[in-house]
């Protein structure tokens, strides 16, 4: 997707600095946004068009970022940025493509699903909603010189979606031709031909153009952060027994007749632990992020998962309050090895080991866990995000 953040933002004036960097509920506006995108399965790679004099403000203002996040100098306009990020985005081959105002932070998942959705079927995919006031012509003089008729009327929003090679050919025909004064990237594609067809937009999907609008955006989140936004997260994962001298459980590799079958180390507890993670803030699950089909993660230590999920729950701003995990299994006996699984863990997540909990159960010689055919895990885990729970 392109995230565009490279305007001055001046009609909110300039005192501040750019719209897209002033506070509300106590992070930068461009943080808000950039998680809601972050925060959905289906953005693989994200470029960011940045004014050349903010990169110390961009920075400061959404902190380290994983590595399918780029930043790309802005242009002289809009429509020149968003070519710039288009371009960068080619090293990742997308099919299809999300083009976003950095100032509209509460878009959500719903609204960048059905983007997606339509933008797949190889139209371009306009989130809109229908003029609802009644809209007035007036001449110079401020007098009113007709009414117009609203009933084909919408409001244009972003996120819009495209088939990627569309919309950048259609911006690179556009620059070429010497065509600058497109107002969205819906425009672009209707002037090139491209089919562009609207979805359902979001009426919470404001764009903050004025000084009031970002005094409004941020007495909303104010108001939401007096329930703070702890979110829940479960994971369950089971492995049969297979050939081998050891069983993996949470990262510690522990003696024993037989050895769990999977594709990577086949670790219960951290493929749990990992799909908890996730769950705390709506970015799949554990085959979203390391496929099995794919060959580099054969044998891969689950370690790299947890990591991988913690560092997802950090980039959108969540610190990981506790986890707590449970193994069920008739053998191995977990309790000698408890205290260094959750050393190991609490290296994992970064977190005191005060914070961790394994436990261990049997299942009573009952089922295939109790005729000792596998381990299964249970992990939830409680993570702090900023905000508050939407209203």
């Amino acid at each position: 997707m392109v995230l565009v953040a490279a305007g001055r933002g001046e009609r909110a004036g300039t005192r501040e600095g750019p719209k897209q960097y002033r506070p509300i509920g106590g992070r930068a506006v461009i943080a808000h946004t950039l998680d809601a995108f972050l925060g959905h399965p289906g953005i693989a790679a994200v470029a960011i068009a940045i004014h050349p004099d903010d990169e110390a403000l961009f920075a400061d203002s959404v902190g380290p970022l994983p590595g399918h996040v780029v930043t790309v100098p802005g242009g002289a306009t809009r429509q020149a940025s968003t070519l710039l990020a288009l371009r960068a985005l080619k090293a990742f081959s997308p099919e299809t493509v999300l083009i976003h105002d950095a100032v509209r932070p509460f878009v959500n998942l719903e609204l960048i699903a059905g983007v997606i959705e339509k933008a797949r079927s190889g139209v371009g995919a306009l989130p809109a909603l229908a003029v609802s006031d009644t809209l007035k012509r007036g001449g110079t003089d401020a007098r009113v010189t007709g009414t117009v008729d609203r009933g084909s009327l919408f409001a244009a929003q972003t996120p819009q979606g495209f088939p990627f090679r569309a919309i950048l050919d259609a911006h690179e025909k556009a620059a070429a031709s010497g065509q600058g004064d497109f107002t969205d990237d819906a425009a672009i594609a209707e002037w090139a031909g491209l089919a562009v067809e609207i979805v359902a937009g979001s009426p919470d999907n404001v764009k903050l153009t004025w000084a009031r609008d970002i005094a409004m955006a941020d007495e909303k989140l104010s108001r939401a952060a007096a329930f703070p936004d702890v979110r829940t997260g479960n994971g369950y994962d089971v492995h049969a027994f297979g050939p081998g001298a050891h069983v993996t459980l949470c990262g510690l590799a522990i003696p024993h007749e037989k050895a769990l079958s999977g594709h990577s180390d086949a670790d219960v507890g951290l493929h749990a632990l990992t799909d908890a993670l996730l769950a705390t803030c709506g970015a799949g699950d554990i085959g979203t992020h390391f496929p099995p089909s794919d060959p580099q993660w054969k044998g891969a230590a689950s370690r790299i998962f947890v990591e991988h999920a913690a560092g997802i729950v950090r980039a959108k701003g969540g610190r990981i309050a506790n986890a707590d995990i449970t193994l069920i299994c008739e053998t191995p006996k977990i309790g000698p090895h408890r205290e260094r699984m959750v050393e190991a863990l609490a290296a994992m997540l970064g977190i005191a080991a005060d914070r961790i909990s394994v436990k261990a159960t049997t299942n009573e010689k009952l089922g295939f866990l109790g005729r000792g055919e596998g381990i299964a895990a249970i992990a939830t885990v409680s993570v702090i995000y900023p905000g508050g729970v939407p209203a």
